[in-house]
């Protein structure tokens, strides 16, 4: 049987398709800001290599919510343009270093506006860094807005709407994140449907930590193109053979799911079960700093930990360029790249 090393991995051109910016930020880049700011006190230790350590108490949040609380240690230093701009650039470049040439990076601006910054300002600053940088190194990088599910429908209709006033910038979809639990999609409706409107793709977390009803809601009320995560589909075989039918991108992030225990290790993680079964399987980090911190490591993982054949991990790869949100061509160039690359 075909064994699949790191390097291999990392020669191969790639697609990170679930991604978020405030989850990515690099511990030296953490203390440096904290330092500039004098918000040091506010980090969990003082120096990166410190820093580093006491993160991955992450590891064991056992739940969602949990994971999601960590959040606050790196939003506390993305009020500010220069951060902003500083952090979307270092992003694209950590991208660019495993040979990832297509990237979606998303977040939620109204957790970046509690310092005087206006949402305008700060989808500019983030466009800018990610732009900037992808210039340089070589990395198509778009953006993704997120809503959040407990913040009110008419807050999610105003980021849907500036999603649509960006969507010549490289905004390319809208997508809804926070706990499932209690919040439903269905609620948010209106800001899906403005962005499907004005032609923007939707992606949703979903069936991360409330079951196959959510990821139903999100495909079958909300009209979602994609779902982030969606593991729990392997839950309901009604719904899981829709989405292979259809051929609805799942947006997997193994590591993460197991932080979360949503999935209890990686030898039992649904992704093995997804693939075999025919879905549309893409695998991403999540959050760099939390989760995975090369997309190439992930996709190891569930190789080595999660059970997928060496080919099933090059499917998973050029399902990355397939599920991207741009345009036929660049993805036929993509995967071109890609098919060079492994025949090498």
């Amino acid at each position: 049987m075909e064994v699949l090393s790191i390097e291999q991995i990392r020669s191969w051109p790639k697609a990170e398709l679930h991604l978020h910016l405030d989850g990515s930020l690099r511990p030296s880049t953490m203390i440096a800001l904290a330092k500039e700011q004098g918000k040091l006190d506010a980090m969990p230790a003082q120096d990166p290599e410190s820093l580093a350590t006491a993160i991955r108490g992450i590891d064991k949040a056992g739940s969602l919510e949990a994971y999601l609380a960590w959040f606050k240690v790196t939003l506390v230093l993305m009020q500010t343009r220069e951060a902003l701009i500083r952090v979307a650039s270092e992003l694209v470049e950590d991208a660019a270093a495993e040979n990832v040439r297509y990237l979606e990076v998303r977040f939620c601006p109204l957790l970046h506006v509690n310092e005087g910054l206006t949402l305008e300002a700060v989808m500019t600053s983030v466009l800018t860094g990610l732009r900037e940088a992808g210039a340089r190194h070589g990395v198509q990088a778009n953006l993704i807005v997120c809503a959040l599910r407990g913040k009110h429908a008419r807050e999610s209709l105003h980021l849907a709407q500036l999603a649509v006033a960006h969507r010549n910038d490289g905004v390319v979809a809208f997508d809804l994140a926070g706990p499932e639990a209690g919040h439903p999609a269905k609620e948010h409706l209106e800001a899906f449907s403005h962005a499907r409107r004005n032609l923007l793709a939707l992606t949703i977390h979903a069936g991360e930590s409330w079951g196959p009803t959510s990821v139903r809601q999100a495909l079958l009320v909300c009209g979602a193109h994609r779902i982030g995560h969606g593991i729990a589909t392997v839950d309901d075989a009604e719904l899981l053979d829709y989405v292979v039918r259809h051929q609805v991108p799942l947006e997997v992030c193994p590591t993460s799911n197991v932080q979360t225990q949503v999935a209890p290790d990686y030898a039992r993680h649904p992704i093995s079960r997804l693939v075999n079964a025919g879905a549309f399987v893409t695998v991403n980090t999540d959050s760099r700093l939390f989760s995975s911190w090369t997309v190439s490591s992930e996709l190891l993982r569930t190789h080595t930990e999660c059970g997928l054949t060496a080919d099933q991990v090059r499917t998973c790869v050029a399902n990355g360029f397939r599920a991207a949100f741009i345009d036929p061509d660049q993805k036929r160039s993509y995967l071109q790249e890609l098919e060079e690359a492994i025949q090498a």
